[in-house]
């Protein structure tokens, strides 16, 4: 008898197209009704919500009540990686939609990835950190220096240090195949540069769209963002 994680029924969670578009509307760290997400999988109420059953109680989805509606949230971070990961894997293999959506250039530029900033956006963000001595490579970990902690402070990013999650963390962008970066710190920037009204996260996607002159601010603050920003060697997720 084997034993170990059966991963083969994730793996068929994952691999219905209506649940996919389900759990990628999710990758934004936003709920979503059972309705908003029929409308993202292009199915009926009634096949989502027999799709949304399923990635329940295969733990990908949480439901919230909330009055007389429910929402749906990842239930893990780790689900949004996995998510992340998988889409980095189809790039290179080649399996790339035929058609491109209209949002596609922009999601590239800047998105929310869970509750961090991913695109070039985030790859710039990283780039410039570690560039600047604030965030240090070590034993393929990033570590916030004591001049990232005085930056972080300055800047006005706020966070709990609970031992849940890692206070850094790169996270390999399925756009720009480079990492940002994750973890309660990239949490805790993005939420700065919303408060600091830089950017905003554009209704019922999961685009980034900064002002010009919170593109300004930014630039001045982690460098421009580009599709070839240069930097040292990628970084990927230590797994």
């Amino acid at each position: 008898m084997k034993v170990g994680p059966d991963i083969t029924r994730i793996a068929a969670l994952l691999g219905d197209p209506a649940r996919a578009n389900m759990l990628s509307a999710l990758m934004g760290g936003q709920a979503l009704t059972a309705g908003e997400l029929a409308r993202e999988a292009g199915v009926t109420p009634q096949t989502a919500s027999a799709h949304l059953a399923k990635l329940e109680a295969g733990g990908l989805l949480t439901r919230r009540h909330q009055g007389r509606h429910n929402y749906f949230v990842l239930a893990s971070l780790d689900v949004a990686e996995v998510m992340e990961q998988l889409a980095i894997l189809a790039g290179r293999a080649g399996h790339m939609r035929t058609r491109p959506g209209p949002k596609d250039p922009a999601l590239r530029r800047a998105r929310v990835c869970y509750d961090h900033l991913a695109g070039d956006a985030g790859v710039a963000m990283l780039d410039a950190l570690v560039a600047q001595g604030r965030i240090a490579e070590h034993a393929g970990s990033l570590v916030l220096t004591d001049t990232g902690r005085a930056f972080a402070r300055d800047f006005g990013a706020a966070w709990e240090e609970t031992g849940r999650r890692p206070l850094c963390k790169a996270c390999l962008d399925w756009s720009v195949r480079r990492s940002h970066l994750a973890g309660v710190l990239g949490a805790a920037l993005l939420a700065r540069i919303y408060a600091l009204g830089w950017a905003r996260r554009v209704d019922g996607t999961r685009v980034v769209a900064f002002s010009a002159p919170g593109l300004l601010a930014f630039e001045r603050t982690f460098g421009p963002i580009a599709p070839d920003v240069p930097a040292a060697a990628a970084r990927a997720s230590p797994r």
